[in-house]
Order: structure tokens, then sequence, then C-alpha cells
């Protein structure tokens, strides 16, 4: 199995990301065993193959007509995520739209990283973004989230200096 490592698991409760939830939000959660901080969780996790900032690049470019901006530039960010907030035991990434606004955690928590996307829709093209870069996230989040699971196994198997 691909992502064996991965744990589908609900955020944890002290996620800032629940503040924001509100019924009918999209909301998922990953987890795996490692010992991180949750900005060098993030770091390892978003350290995205070529063909995933190729299909990035598509995207911006599809939905720019629709005035849709994507990642902004500038500022603290991770990857394509500008940092919104920041503590010892959570990263939050993300931004506001005009038709969705969304947030990504990264959190830390009893030797494991967890990571989850919250998407509060807007408008119909909210919604129907969504459905169609589901399958997309699914494969990415997991992705992100086994690239952590083995950068820790190996950090872990390595002799002590």
């Amino acid at each position: 199995m691909l992502f064996r490592s991965v744990e589908t698991v609900a955020l944890p409760k002290e996620s800032v990301l629940w503040k924001a939830y509100t019924p009918g939000d999209f909301i998922d959660g990953y987890r795996v065993k490692a010992p991180y901080a949750p900005r060098q969780a993030a770091e390892v996790a978003m350290h995205f193959q070529p063909w995933v900032h190729a299909l990035l690049g598509f995207r911006n470019a599809i939905m720019r007509p629709f005035g849709l901006t994507g990642a902004r530039a500038g500022g603290d960010t991770i990857a394509i995520f500008p940092v919104v907030q920041e503590t010892e035991t959570e990263l939050v990434l993300g931004f506001d739209d005009k038709h969705l606004d969304f947030r990504i955690s990264i959190l830390s928590r009893n030797g494991y990283v967890h990571c989850a996307t919250w998407v509060h829709r807007h408008n119909w093209l909210g919604r129907a973004y969504l459905i169609i870069v589901m399958p997309v996230h699914i494969l990415l989040s997991r992705q992100m989230m086994a690239r952590v699971s083995r950068h820790a196994r190996s950090d872990l198997a390595l002799p002590p200096e």
C-alpha cells in the first residue's frame, strides 16, 4: 500500500481550524508518526515534486480568467502558501479568495504530525472548484504526509552525532 503510514483521522479539537468551521464546510484530517515541530513538518511535507508545481501553474492559468488569484507572493510562506498563524504546536497556512477561503493546519501532538485542510465555499464556483480538485487534493495530502513519515523514519535511523 502506497500510503500505509498515513492515517485518516479527525483533526484534534485544539486546532484553531475548528474555530472557523461552520456546518457545510469541508475539513479533512491525516496523521503520521513523526517527532517534528509544525514548521519543520510543513517544510518537509511541502517540498513538492516538479509535476506538482506544473499542475499548480496549470490551475492558475485556467482560473485566472475567473479572477481567482491563487497563492500570494511575499511575506512568510512555505512552498506557495502564506503563513496565517504559528504557535509552538500548530502552523496554519492559507488565504481567502472570492470563491472560497482555505487553511492548511500542520499540528504536532503526542509524537504525531496532523495535517488538515479546511475550506469554506462562498459560491457555486467554490463548490465546483472543490469537487473538481478533490481527487488531486486527497492524493497530494496523503503524499505530503507520507513524505513526513519517510523523512522521520530516515532521521530516526541515523546514528547520533
